[in-house]
């Protein structure tokens, strides 16, 4: 043990003693926890519309005002003719053209139906799909508000209807930053996790200091474990912060308990240290092992779930999830944060973050007797 406080003293006063770090372990990820959320929105709005008005009646002018005041787009154009508004598309001034035929409020009196035309700029696929989605969801609204008003004895013979009503759970809202800041605090964590464990080893081999560790009577456990508590101590501040950051700036509150969030944070740091004192004990220098555990850090984020739902991925994606780190620790967080899952709950992801543990720190601990012999 007293030779285990020496060591951890040693890493601690030599991380301390390097400003750099200090900046690059609580400022950084600070001020992307701060950035990124606002930046990371799947919610598109200010959508660019064209309009092309061959009716000018009362009924397409109050579609067109429902459409713009629905607060997803902005009326960017209004040309007379279809040809002039696909110059408009052409110069990237509307992402979405909507046309009224001529005769549109007559057509949808006499003939109770009307066709409307929709062109939307595609080069954007994910603003060209929920564009083109807002504008239908609203146009059915409009054209359900108008059977409505229509329904009228003995004109009409009132149809029996069924109402769907929702009720979002979990994120009543549907406030994008409670979805996604849970997911960017693991990312950061994440990070700072791997790439400075990843140089730790590295940096002793370059100073020359591994060899003077080697003679001594420090056993391999031991120096391991001298390497991996610091960062793990860090690590939790910086998730500590980050939670802070969380309810003050953002408003977010766990449903669940801190206390579950930083059991599970305890082993999936762990290993996720464990796996980058692995990656040292192959790297010879800190730049070969900061672009190895940055490349590998860079697919985990990727494919947990962070960005695009782990369903929607191809099968192998999916498969190679399973055996991602991060992808468990994201879905932890949102369990916790929004559903306030306890222990019980996530009893599978602790089993599975136990077997990533024992995995990445024993092949670490063999790896380095094995070189180090």
């Amino acid at each position: 043990m007293r030779m285990l406080k020496f060591l951890l003293q040693k890493e601690l006063q030599q991380i301390l003693r390097d400003p750099s770090i200090i900046r690059i372990l609580f400022i950084m990820p600070m001020i992307q926890l701060l950035i990124l959320p606002l930046a990371a929105d799947y919610e598109i709005k200010n959508i660019n519309l064209g309009v092309i008005d061959h009716d000018h009646s009362q009924y397409s002018r109050n579609l067109i005002n429902k459409i713009i005041s629905s607060g997803y787009f902005r009326l960017k154009d209004y040309s007379a003719t279809f040809p002039q508004a696909i110059k408009s598309i052409e110069l990237d001034k509307a992402d979405l053209i909507l046309e009224i035929p001529g005769h549109f409020d007559r057509d949808l009196i006499q003939e109770n139906n009307n066709t409307l035309f929709v062109a939307v700029n595609a080069i954007n696929g994910i603003k060209a799909g929920l564009g083109s989605a807002y504008i239908q969801a609203i146009i059915n609204d409009y054209n359900q508000d108008i059977r409505t008003q229509w329904i009228q004895f003995p004109r009409f013979n009132p149809q029996p209807m069924i109402e769907v009503v929702t009720n979002n759970w979990y994120n009543p809202n549907m406030n994008y930053r409670v979805f996604m800041v849970p997911g960017i605090l693991v990312m950061l964590v994440t990070m700072i996790g791997s790439s400075f464990a990843a140089n730790n080893i590295v940096r002793e081999k370059e100073m020359g200091t591994i060899e003077q560790i080697n003679v001594s009577p420090i056993k391999k456990y031991q120096f391991i474990l001298g390497k991996l508590i610091p960062f793990l101590v860090l690590a939790m501040t910086v998730l500590t912060v980050g939670l802070i950051i969380a309810r003050v700036v953002y408003g977010i509150v766990p449903l669940g308990s801190y206390s579950t969030i930083y059991f599970f944070a305890t082993i999936y740091l762990i290993a996720i240290l464990g796996f980058g004192l692995l990656l040292s004990t192959y790297a010879q220098t800190q730049q070969q092992s900061m672009l190895v555990s940055f490349f590998i850090t860079m697919i985990f984020n990727l494919l947990s779930g962070l960005y695009t739902p782990i369903e929607s991925m191809p099968e192998w994606a999916q498969i190679i999830t399973r055996f991602n780190p991060v992808s468990y620790f994201i879905e932890v967080m949102r369990m916790v944060m929004l559903k306030g899952s306890g222990i019980a709950d996530i009893r599978p992801h602790i089993i599975a973050m136990l077997g990533f543990a024992v995995f990445f720190n024993s092949w670490a601990i063999l790896n380095y007797r094995k070189r180090s012999v």
